[in-house]
């Protein structure tokens, strides 16, 4: 044997492969600290954004920043928890169109929110009540869609029937109350990041990282779901219980997102679809990276928004359904083209 054989046996491949994930890890490492920077800039430049100029946000008084601190918050918040809870659902119903708006859940956490304000309840108890009602909303979204045998049609005419219902009811209690805070939800059922809602941002902060914390491990199990039933019991996956386990994360990011803005719709599926679309992957870093661009993309639109529509405070909710209405078709004529 030769020595050039030799000194071939005795390279480890192990080492090899182990060598070469470390050698790309710098590039990954700047790539994530370009993103953090690129965040940091977002942030500060959206929080110099007012009166329908910039002003420097070193210069701002204390009144100012307190209005804008939480908006800004709250943008991102919104925007990162129905663009991971989007992604999941997708993986879900097996439906590129599943949004927490499209399929009703959103309007079942709304109707929840007005429910336990008409009854004077506050504080926790509001993200608390739209969850509750978000999670009855997509059990029975999910075992109609079941039993119609799934497909788009059925999904979307699900969730518009319980969307209307959930709309019809939240507008009954409405137009009854004599409550000024309830009167004043209009504004706030459109769509808007204005006053960040019924409830404290760190009650639904609270409730949406339970639901991160329970779904983001789920990655694994929804790939799998995506490859049928029966694949996933064969890989040792219990269904039942992974379905009932991102329905209540699902429903626990949607009801603190709807329960800080109102109801705000199509983030949630174009976020996701886009990035599968250019960068694939699993569907736990398609949750990760949906969480980060959905909420730099809601932080933006709002601000643009604001800047653009100045004096008026047009709400976001409004500005998304302009932008998700067209893309909502494209994605359908794709899926009916396969």
């Amino acid at each position: 044997m030769s020595k050039h054989n030799r000194f071939n046996l005795n390279i480890n491949p192990i080492a090899i492969s182990r060598f070469k994930m470390f050698a790309v890890q710098p590039k990954k490492i700047l790539l994530y600290l370009m993103l953090v920077l690129l965040c940091c800039i977002i942030t500060w430049f959206s929080l110099g954004i007012g009166f329908g100029e910039w002003h420097h946000p070193s210069t701002l008084n204390e009144l100012t920043w307190e209005l804008r601190y939480p908006r800004i918050a709250t943008a991102l918040m919104v925007g990162m928890a129905l663009s991971v809870s989007g992604c999941a659902l997708q993986a879900l119903f097996e439906n590129p169109l599943a949004d927490p708006s499209l399929i009703g859940t959103s309007g079942g956490a709304a109707l929840g929110v007005v429910l336990v304000i008409a009854f004077g309840i506050s504080g926790i108890g509001v993200p608390l009540a739209a969850f509750a009602g978000s999670m009855l909303v997509c059990i029975f979204v999910l075992a109609f869609h079941r039993f119609l045998g799934g497909g788009q049609m059925g999904l979307l005419i699900l969730g518009f029937v319980i969307s209307a219902f959930c709309g019809a009811v939240v507008s009954l209690i409405l137009f009854m109350s004599d409550d000024m805070i309830l009167r004043s939800a209009t504004n706030w059922l459109s769509g808007s990041l204005a006053e960040a809602g019924f409830v404290p941002l760190r009650y639904a902060l609270l409730v949406m990282i339970l639901g991160l914390v329970l779904l983001l491990p789920m990655g694994r199990k929804l790939d799998a779901l995506l490859l049928g039933e029966t694949t996933a019991t064969s890989m040792g996956i219990n269904v039942g219980v992974t379905r009932t386990l991102v329905i209540i994360a699902c429903a626990l990011l949607t009801g603190g997102a709807v329960s800080i803005s109102g109801m705000i719709g199509f983030i949630g599926m174009m976020i996701p679809n886009l990035l599968a679309l250019v960068f694939g992957g699993s569907r736990t870093w398609l949750m990760i990276w949906s969480g980060w661009l959905g909420s730099m993309f809601m932080l933006v639109i709002d601000s643009a928004a604001r800047h653009i529509a100045y004096p008026i405070d047009l709400p976001i909710g409004i500005v998304l359904a302009l932008l998700g209405g067209p893309f909502f078709v494209w994605i359908f004529l794709q899926g009916n083209r396969r």
